[in-house]
């Protein structure tokens, strides 16, 4: 059974070569009152400190009765970044440090009298805080805080530590106060011992668990400790089931089988719920014959519980599954409220720590309204892309449900979403991605992203996700289980990630090796997902120049990336031949024309030229907008997505608003000249034929800064306000409702998609001209501050019409010479054949004139508008939806409310602004409907 040898001992400070701790403490028990000192041994835990020469500080707090969780730090002494010497350490050899917690640990964090502490709090790291010393699995480190009295502690071995057959392992216990202390290994009484302390050497012979229970005792009290070994056999080898792929599959309502890709490991562990988070052998994972993988079938489990779960890998590694649908997350989830996710099962604090995933078995299934949708042309694309965290407040899938009526009435087909999946934090673009196959939890559950995606194809708008395939964080399982502590970095034997990034220029995170073969498994393992689980209609690829191992900045023409992008554009066109593929890849025209003719869609950044455009700068080709042009790049097909504003850009307003050009009068960092500028830029954004993208709020002049509050990139990331209010000023929904009529006429009419199309759009006045044997269309803008007299040659004589004013209808000679004279900032379309003004709908529920000072009626109006105000007013005008003026009445300065009619019998089907000022300049609004 078991060779025994007992040694009892007084002790203070267990050294570490009894046992292997990160950090230990001088006094072994401390209390809140007491001075301490921590003892932190670099080469253990994560290693990541190790035989470091430089300067080591501790980032640490506590945890109180107040925090809100097991993670919620409290009291933390300085910031990450500052290097305080209260939180210095000093170094007594090559891997052990001291920090001094003086005069007491309550007094050095600053905690009140009456607040209990409970554990201290660290992380250790250099200067920068680019190297850290954390615990196994590169977790925080947590030190006890007890009270004073009576006390026991079993320091060795860890709890639920493996141990090898016929390993010899040393038994240790602590106590204070003890009169004596009783020692058990599977409930049996092994001795009893008058000492503070003890040593005991145990053999495992046997395989399995073993249990050792240490009670000390004192005036017929006694406290207790107790842990726990498992005593590894030999591996069972075993092929994996037919069928099954790596995470979670459910076998029945009662049954999963877990498979973890682990080459290279020796053995592992599935723990969690089902296992009470211990090692034991029903949880002993089998290993394939390849020694690829480790699965186990768990049994037994009740229909519909979500059970929390982790892989722990070689006796040092505790991880979630990368391959897992929903995550557990410590430090997060309890700032996700019941109304984004509700029944979030709660983190089994004091079981484990880092993330953890989850399965449910017997779900429902979510039932599709539309099984089979079929997407807008490519050539007809209007993307949306929308950052869910500032859509709105609440920032959520039910939201952006709830405001499709909007992004329909707009005339947007395709909404692409930033990232969804899981990643890093809450507060985030997306960009830091984590888990790939499990939803994001701060915007909602994956069946409230399966009805938004269902409700969009009810709409017949596409859903496009943005992919972040170029790099991971230090959260992906798959950086962890294969990780060098020592430099920070993943290790050289990791199947999916460089060692560092080929390119020094432009990396986040850790790089993925696209040249591998587990990562190219792995990408189409998350495409395929992905469509096949949510339906969406493609992908946005983010920063697809990294996928590539050649060193450089990513801009030159790369053959082996080509290869690499071509071949996962062709595994997801397998699983569904249609789906969207969008690179942001904006490396060398070369390479993107090669791209392009593969059927692939690539982002095309105009934000520089319509910036200069916009603010009125058009010397030297500043604002050439000709780049927006497939044909321009030499491309053969129409794959550029070009966009004024996404979200990695500066807003066009803000430039506007802050450089604006001008001359005289005309200013257009003046707000309603700036706005009026951005409906002209539409105009040429949506004329140029290809598909298009605009950033949300972008339609409305959004004009809080990319960098908003600070106006520094310390805030590029940060929330900024949704402005949802601004469709009540008129000058801004004019352009709203102009993108909106533009949007309809390129989904609706083949001469937006045509070959034949010619650009001027280098100078001050630019025009674009689409020529289709169905109509001809041309565009004309004057980008100046001043009035210019220019000559427009269409191409042809006769009647042209013009689409925003049917005021303004032209008759030309047979030379198709148009002269005229164009005020700064005024812009056309016109057509050889009359088009009527779409139907706009009024996008969400309107209550206006419910709370205005006046009231307008009928509305709809067939014929006949009254207006009657409760106060005077002296200025009365009626916009189109287009933003041209197609009524204005002055009223003479009185202080009576004023009741009129305007006649509307004349006026085209559609949505019109009606406008009122007061005396004293206050403007309102409300929309009207003509039928």
């Amino acid at each position: 059974m078991f060779k025994t040898t007992i040694k009892a001992l007084l002790m203070l400070l267990i050294p570490v070569s009894v046992f292997s701790q990160v950090v230990t403490t001088n006094p072994a028990f401390p209390t809140d009152n007491q001075a301490v000192t921590i003892v932190f041994h670099a080469q253990e835990g994560d290693g990541g400190l190790a035989d470091f020469t430089e300067d080591i500080w501790a980032h640490t707090g506590v945890i109180t009765n107040e925090s809100s969780s097991g993670s919620d730090w409290k009291y933390v002494i300085a910031e990450w970044s500052e290097n305080t010497d209260k939180a210095k350490l000093t170094r007594i050899n090559s891997n052990t440090y001291e920090l001094n917690i003086e005069p007491s640990i309550r007094a050095f964090y600053g905690v009140p009298e009456g607040e209990e502490i409970q554990k201290m709090t660290f992380v250790f790291r250099n200067a920068d805080g680019t190297k850290t010393g954390r615990a196994t699995g590169g977790l925080d480190i947590f030190v006890d805080v007890y009270e004073a009295g009576l006390n026991v502690n079993i320091e060795s071995p860890i709890n639920g530590e493996i141990v090898a057959l016929n390993q010899q392992i040393p038994i240790v216990a602590q106590t204070t106060d003890a009169e004596f202390t009783r020692f058990f290994i599977n409930d049996e009484l092994i001795g009893e011992y008058d000492a503070q302390g003890f040593t005991y050497d145990f053999t495992a012979t046997n395989a399995g668990k073993t249990s050792f229970k240490v009670e000390a005792w004192s005036q017929g009290e006694s406290a207790v400790d107790s842990a726990y070994i498992f005593v590894k056999g030999e591996v069972e080898i075993a092929e994996l089931p037919t069928g099954m792929r790596d995470g979670v599959n459910y076998i029945d309502d009662h049954t999963v089988l877990l498979s973890l890709l682990a080459p290279g490991k020796e053995y592992a562990f599935a723990i969690g719920d089902f296992s009470n988070w211990e090692v034991n052998d029903e949880v002993f994972m089998k290993r394939t014959p390849d020694g690829e993988r480790f699965w186990i079938q768990i049994n037994n489990l009740q229909a519909g519980e979500p059970y929390i779960y982790q892989y722990y890998i070689d006796g040092e590694l505790t991880v979630a599954d990368v391959y897992s649908e929903q995550i557990s997350d410590p430090w997060n989830d309890e700032y996700i409220s019941e109304e984004i996710f509700p029944n979030l099962p709660q983190y089994p604090f004091g079981k484990t720590n880092g993330i953890a995933s989850v399965f449910t078995t017997a779900q429902t299934p979510y039932e599709w309204q539309i099984e089979n949708f079929e997407a807008p042309k490519k050539t007809d694309l209007v993307i949306y892309e929308v950052l869910i965290r500032d859509l709105s407040e609440e920032h959520s899938f039910q939201f952006l449900i709830d405001t499709l009526s909007y992004f329909k009435s707009l005339g947007v087909n395709t909404i692409e979403l930033m990232p969804i999946n899981e990643f890093e934090g809450n507060n985030s673009w997306g960009y830091n991605p984590s888990f790939y196959f499990a939803v994001d939890k701060y915007y909602g559950t994956k069946d409230k992203l399966k009805e938004f995606i269902d409700a969009c194809h009810a709409q017949g708008i596409a859903v496009v996700i943005d992919m972040v395939l170029n790099h991971s964080y230090g959260q992906n399982p798959q950086v962890q289980m294969y990780w060098d502590g020592e430099n920070s970095r993943p290790a050289a034997d990791n199947p999916w990630f460089n060692t560092v990034s080929p390119n020094q220029s432009y990396h986040w995170g850790y790089d993925f090796n696209h040249e591998s073969n587990y990562t190219k498994a792995f990408v189409d393992s998350v495409n395929s997902f992905w469509i096949e689980e949510f339906k969406v209609d493609g992908f946005r690829f983010d920063f697809t120049k990294g996928f590539t191992n050649k060193p450089g900045d990513g801009w030159a023409y790369d053959a082996s990336r080509i290869n690499i992008l071509q071949r996962m554009a062709q595994e997801i066109w397998k699983v569904d031949e249609d789906a969207y593929v969008i690179f942001e890849h904006l490396a060398d025209n070369s390479e993107e024309k090669v791209l392009s003719a593969y059927d692939i869609l690539l982002w095309g950044n105009m934000n520089h030229k319509y910036k200069e455009a916009n603010m009125g700068y058009n010397s030297s080709d500043k604002s050439d907008l000709s780049w927006a042009s497939y044909q321009k790049r030499g491309w053969s097909k129409p794959h550029v997505v070009a966009y004024m504003e996404s979200h990695d850009e500066e807003r066009q307003m803000v430039f506007n608003n802050t450089w604006g050009n001008g001359y005289d009068w005309y200013q257009i960092t003046n707000e309603n000249i700036g706005l009026k500028r951005i409906e002209m830029s539409t105009l040429f954004h949506l004329m140029i034929p290809g598909p298009k993208m605009f950033w949300q709020f972008g339609e409305l002049g959004y004009d809080y800064s990319i960098n908003w509050p600070s106006g520094t990139s310390d805030d590029r990331l940060t929330p900024k306000p949704p402005k949802w209010e601004y469709q009540e000023q008129w000058r801004r929904k004019n352009i709203q409702l102009v993108t909106a009529s533009l949007n309809k006429l390129k989904t609706n009419y083949d001469t937006w998609e045509t070959e034949n199309f010619e650009l001027d759009v280098r100078g001050e006045i630019k025009t674009v001209t689409l020529l289709h044997e169905d109509m001809n269309a041309i565009a004309i803008g004057n980008f100046s501050v001043g009035y210019k007299t220019v000559e427009i040659v269409f191409p042809q004589g006769g009647q042209w019409y013009s689409f925003f004013n049917d005021e303004e209808d032209i008759v030309l000679n047979d030379q198709g010479v148009w002269q005229v004279l164009l005020a700064p900032g005024a812009y056309y379309l016109f057509t050889d054949k009359q088009i009527s003004e779409p139907d706009l709908g009024t996008g969400v529920e309107n209550n206006v004139g419910e709370e205005k000072s006046f009231k307008y009626y009928p509305n709809p109006s067939n014929g006949l508008l009254w207006v009657e105000t409760t106060k005077s007013i002296n200025n009365i005008e009626v916009y189109g939806s287009m933003g041209q003026r197609v009524f204005h009445k002055r009223i003479a300065s009185s202080n009576k409310p004023v009741k009129l009619s305007i006649n509307t019998k004349s006026w085209a089907n559609g949505v019109y602004i009606l406008k009122l000022q007061d005396n004293k300049g206050e403007i309102q609004t409300a929309k009207l409907v003509v039928k």
